[in-house]
């Protein structure tokens, strides 16, 4: 049987947003409270999966490796709550050259969702901006915007519902575990 999951963002939801590329864990900072809510999830039987658009990989800004050792980060400190993420989906190709799994499009979640087992359909997905959104629903889950990172400026945009936002990921995770 499938069970549903939850789709976290990267930037701008589990971390603070840099200006352009997290492109060095020296850079990386966790919102408060982000990594406690995945450990949250975790002991409520949530499965949870990144998916991140990280086109500074398709434009040389960064090698892999050095990606690979954010995500490492991002492992450890759910770990240190209780918290485990089911795997990392990563789309390296750069905005000017879009494929079927670069947010907007729902590539990523579809993939994870196969390999997984996840059933999309009663999944969320949690982000910062309006591409995050777009591929949540594009892929049968349940958006839910976060005002860290981009997210104040999708919201004064008046394009998602008040009661889908939240002010960070903590609160979005304290929702789902609500219903």
């Amino acid at each position: 049987m499938k069970r549903p999951a939850v789709f976290l963002d990267r930037d701008g939801t589990l971390n603070v947003s840099p200006d352009h590329y997290l492109t060095s864990l020296d850079d990386f900072e966790p919102i408060p409270g982000a990594f406690e809510a995945v450990g949250r999830l975790t002991a409520a039987g949530w499965p949870v999966a990144v998916v991140t658009n990280q086109g500074c990989l398709g434009r040389g800004l960064v090698e892999r490796a050095e990606v690979d050792r954010i995500h490492a980060e991002c492992e450890r400190l759910a770990a240190r709550h209780g918290g485990r993420f089911d795997g990392f989906y990563v789309c390296p190709d750069p905005p000017e050259a879009p494929t079927d799994r670069r947010k907007p499009e729902p590539g990523m979640l579809l993939e994870a969702a196969r390999d997984h087992g996840y059933d999309r359909f009663r999944s969320y997905m949690i982000g910062d901006s309006e591409r995050d959104l777009l591929a949540g629903r594009a892929a049968g889950a349940t958006s839910l915007l976060v005002l860290t990172g981009h997210g104040a400026g999708v919201r004064a945009a008046g394009r998602h519902p008040a009661g889908l936002t939240f002010p960070t990921v903590a609160e979005a995770v304290d929702w789902i575990l609500r219903r």
